[in-house]
This record gives structure tokens, C-alpha cells and sequence, in this order.
């Protein structure tokens, strides 16, 4: 039996079903998307999962490979490195925007956001990721853009900052995590310096904080390459989907830990 939408269309439940996935890494880097499977979990037709994975598509979140249909978007060096640069820019654009146009609500919207962030702590006491502290610092960033008052630049925004999180949550399920920073230190000068309307700063501040954060991941990609190389590598969320043991058996030539070019392999 079909059911009920509960979005706008049953296209959009499927994408946003699929998207959260995807995103909370219910499916994996790499791994098939089944359209038949889909349309049987979801109770739809094959042309509602087809619209709502030509949807994630749009995004890169999904690929499509000739005659192999699709899969959730591999992770590689060459696309965090472009994904990062290209973030950069339009997050940049995106806080110049905020600051010269963003009036009290947006203040008031960006200190809220900040102090949800603020009081929200990245991992927990078992040193596992704490699920709430991706949403708030989602909200966080939006909030940060969100006076520029342009709906195509943040949509770009959103599409560039969900794909990394890709990256993020992969990263999030590994042991190894690089020490000495202190993100919630340059999230709160970040806000601070919009909050004074000094643009320069704040952009200064903003693409440190991002291009940190991408060379931190690289460097956890790495360790946990070679740990898996050197028969190490431990057993963690990663490692129980479709492509289980490709990386506790070694990372293939051209991954995270031989070169640039590379896919991330899950794990």
C-alpha cells in the first residue's frame, strides 16, 4: 500500500528521508542506492525515488554511474580540497553580505544560534559525537549568512556545507582526531567580529576556521589509513555497511593515504 505524503510531495519525503541518510551516515560513502529497494522501503513508485535521487544529484550528495545507477557520493582529497575552496568563497560572500545588510533580527538571530552552539558540546562523555551539536552547528552558520537576504546564495551555501558533512560525520567516526584546536574559540570570535560589522575579519576568521577544519580531516584520513594499513584499524559505525573491510584491508592505490586523487574508502 502507498502512503500518505507528509511533505509537499512524495518525491520530497523520499529526498528528505534519503538526504538524512546520507548525511547522519545511515548510508555510506560509496554504496549503491537500490531504486527498487528505495521505492519498497518508502512505498512508492520507482519514478518518486527517481525525482528524489536526481534531486540529491543536483546537489552531490548522489552520482550516477552509467549502467550501475546510483550511489552516494564518494569521498576523495581532490573533492574536499575543491568543495573547501569553492565553500570559502560563497560563505565569505555570504558574511560581507550579513554584515552590511543584517539588522537587529539577524544580530539577534546569529547571538542565539552562537549560544546554542556555545552550550552544546561536540562529543559526549564517552567521547562519541554528541547527535545534537551537528544540527546546532548547522544553525550556527546559517545564522551567520542568513542577513545577506539572498535565497540563491543560500541555497548554494547550504548545498556546499552539507556536502561536507560528509566529510565531517566520516571523520566523526574514527578515533583519531588532530588536538590543539579550539573550534569553540573561533566560532565565538567568528561572531564577535560580525557582530562589530568588521568584514575583513570576519572573513579572515571564517575561512581560517573552514580550511582548519579540511586539513584536520585530511590528516585524520590519513592516520586512519595508515592504521588500517598496519592492521590497527579499529571497528567503528563505518565499518558494518556495503563495503565493510575495504579499508581494514588497506586503502587502495590513490586513496586518502597514497595520494591525492584518491577516494576515502568507508569504513
Amino acid at each position: 500500500m502507498a502512503r500518505a505524503r507528509r511533505g509537499r510531495s512524495l518525491a520530497e519525503d523520499v529526498y528528505d528521508a534519503l538526504r538524512t541518510d546520507i548525511l547522519t551516515g545511515r548510508r555510506l560513502p560509496s554504496s549503491r542506492l537500490q531504486v527498487n529497494d528505495v521505492a519498497v522501503e518508502h512505498g512508492v513508485s520507482l519514478g518518486v525515488v527517481r525525482e528524489a535521487v536526481t534531486r540529491l544529484a543536483s546537489e552531490d550528495l548522489v552520482e550516477a554511474a552509467p549502467q550501475r545507477g546510483f550511489r552516494v557520493r564518494p569521498l576523495s582529497i581532490d573533492h574536499m580540497h575543491d568543495l573547501t575552496r569553492v565553500r570559502v568563497e560563497l560563505e565569505a560572500l555570504a558574511v560581507r553580505e550579513s554584515v552590511a545588510r543584517g539588522d537587529v533580527s539577524w544580530e539577534a538571530d546569529l547571538v542565539a544560534a552562537h549560544h546554542r552552539l556555545a552550550v552544546t558540546p561536540m562529543y559526549g562523555e564517552d567521547g562519541l559525537g554528541n547527535p545534537d551539536w551537528p544540527a546546532a552547528h548547522a544553525a550556527f552558520h546559517a545564522a551567520l549568512a542568513g542577513g545577506a537576504a539572498s535565497p540563491i546564495l543560500e541555497r548554494l551555501r547550504r548545498q556546499l556545507y552539507d556536502a561536507s558533512e560528509l566529510y565531517r560525520h566520516w571523520s566523526r567516526s574514527l578515533p583519531d582526531h588532530p588536538a590543539g584546536r579550539h573550534v569553540d574559540e573561533e566560532h565565538k570570535a567568528i561572531c564577535e567580529a560580525a557582530l562589530a560589522r568588521d568584514a575583513d575579519r570576519a572573513v579572515a576568521l571564517l575561512t581560517a576556521h573552514l580550511e582548519a577544519t579540511a586539513r584536520d580531516l585530511e590528516a585524520v584520513a590519513c592516520a586512519a589509513a595508515c592504521s588500517a594499513t598496519s592492521g590497527d584499524a579499529p571497528a567503528g559505525p563505518l565499518a558494518t555497511g556495503p563495503h565493510a573491510g575495504s579499508f581494514a584491508g588497506g586503502p587502495p592505490a590513490g586513496s586518502f593515504a597514497s595520494g591525492p586523487a584518491g577516494e576515502v574508502p568507508p569504513r
